[in-house]
């Protein structure tokens, strides 16, 4: 008996759980800061050169595969739940063991210094950390975010969020029956953006001869088609559907327009030569025919002049130097140009006026126009009187102007004419208000009193006495006239 009472005595005696102290080194805490030194100075010996060298666990499978992390989840949840176990079994004690930490990090991330745990973990966190994480729930997207992706839409309705402008695929549209329904509705909706989106779409995935066939009898569907190709430039593809819709002429304008990328002049040259032969129009022929004609003469005044001009043989070009070239210029201009540097030249020569007037048979409206703004601009007044006088079977002159001597005043006007020049073709203008008018605003003052004595009319003379200087002829005139 007293046997077991010294055994039972011995034993609580040798228990290995010993009483708590404040003072106590070798407790839990006490223990796991030595740890963590431990690690840190570790840490500080191994070099960190290795970085390529593959990361192994105890299991002997690499960090980070697939099998590895399948065994570390099973591993942490199933040790989280032995944890929860024991301590339930250890409540009666008057010891409550710290929950153990379950790691997921490696032996050689440790020793590498990679994925600390954070350094300010306090003991209350320690004690509150479990294996478990909770996460927010998450929002669910309105229903309506879900169905701007879906494939079940019919063609109408396609049509209808492209007109909003949300995103849409058509590519679920595979069959030629539903590609022609879609673009039957792109078209009843009325709006050229989805008509050329649906049109794009169907370029892509149909055969040419099918679009073709198919736009035939769909005219507007084909007209944004052809105004697509234009603006996009696909030259080959809009030659193919205008010749498969027998467009002979448009055909023929289409590789027309083709010189304009053509930058040499001499290929240029030869390209409209082989474009007279094209299917056009009898007027649209004769325009080709004028063009080629036309680049042919500006290529031969441009060599000869380039020559005089280099040459200092020319007083006109060494007085007025050219300031672009005359090639690919317009006719009007190439007129312009021949009025100003070859305006006494005769009929027979390429560079004549009148020769450029005869042979593309220039209006003469036009070429009055051209030749006095010429004339005018090198103020050689007697060519201006020139072009304007004519004679009659019986040897009269006369001046005559086809666009009206109002248009000459005010080019000769722009021109700095002299006030005698002016004078001259505004007393020749047949209305007396657009008379008045032009004479008042360009200070003709003789025109303005002479106009004023024809008509009798001493209370406009006398009024506009007051605008003439003190003393000048004007002002004799006028009182000449009163007198009378």
């Amino acid at each position: 008996m007293s046997r077991a009472r010294a055994d039972e005595e011995e034993y609580w005696h040798s228990s290995k759980f010993r009483a708590f102290t404040f003072d106590d080194e070798d407790d839990e805490l006490s223990q796991l800061k030595e740890s963590k030194r431990a690690v840190n100075s570790l840490r500080d010996i191994v070099d960190d050169d290795d970085d390529d060298l593959e990361r192994v666990s105890w299991s002997g499978e690499p960090v980070g595969s697939i099998s590895w992390s399948i065994k570390e989840t099973a591993s942490s949840s199933t040790s989280s739940l032995e944890g929860r176990d024991s301590s339930l079994q250890k409540g009666s004690s008057s010891y409550a063991a710290f929950p153990k930490q379950v790691s997921s990090y490696s032996l050689s991330s440790l020793f590498k210094g990679r994925n600390k745990l954070p350094s300010c973990q306090s003991l209350s966190d320690a004690l509150s950390d479990t294996g478990v994480k909770n996460y927010a729930p998450e929002l669910r997207r309105p229903k309506a975010e879900y169905k701007d992706y879906s494939s079940d839409w019919s063609p109408k309705d396609t049509v209808r969020r492209m007109q909003r402008g949300k995103a849409c695929s058509l590519e679920r549209f595979r069959s030629l029956q539903d590609k022609l329904v879609l673009l039957d509705e792109a078209v009843a909706g009325h709006d050229g953006n989805v008509i050329t989106a649906v049109l794009i779409f169907l370029k892509r995935t149909l055969r040419r001869e099918i679009l073709f066939r198919e736009l035939e009898v769909r005219q507007v569907a084909l007209c944004h088609l052809i105004h697509f190709l234009k603006e996009t430039g696909e030259q080959k593809l809009l030659l193919d559907l205008l010749r498969f819709l027998d467009r002979t002429e448009e055909v023929a304008l289409s590789q027309y327009r083709e010189h304009l990328n053509i930058q040499d002049v001499e290929k240029r040259r030869e390209f409209l030569k082989s474009c007279i032969g094209l299917p056009f129009s009898a007027e649209d022929t004769s325009h080709i025919q004028d063009h080629y004609t036309l680049l042919e003469r500006q290529i031969i005044i441009e060599a000869n002049d380039r020559h005089l001009e280099t040459a200092g043989q020319s007083e006109i070009f060494r007085k007025y130097p050219r300031k672009a070239s005359i090639l690919n210029m317009p006719l009007v201009t190439t007129l312009f140009y021949s009025c100003f540097y070859h305006y006494t030249e005769a009929e027979g020569t390429f560079s004549s006026p009148t020769n450029l007037k005869k042979t593309f048979k220039i209006p003469d409206k036009q070429y009055v126009l051209t030749a006095l703004a010429a004339r005018a601009k090198l103020r050689a007044w007697d060519d201006v009187d020139a072009l304007f006088t004519t004679k009659n079977w019986l040897g009269y002159t006369k001046k005559k102007a086809p666009i009206g001597f109002h248009r000459v005043v005010e080019i000769l006007q722009r021109n700095n004419a002299p006030v005698q020049v002016l004078q001259e073709y505004v007393r020749l203008v047949e209305d007396v208000e657009t008379r008045l008018n032009l004479a008042t605003k360009y200070k003709c003052h003789d025109v303005v009193i002479e106009t004023y004595r024809d008509l009798k009319d001493r209370i406009q003379l006398t009024a506009y006495k007051c605008k003439v200087e003190r003393g000048s002829a004007e002002e004799e005139k006028i009182n000449s006239i009163l007198n009378n």
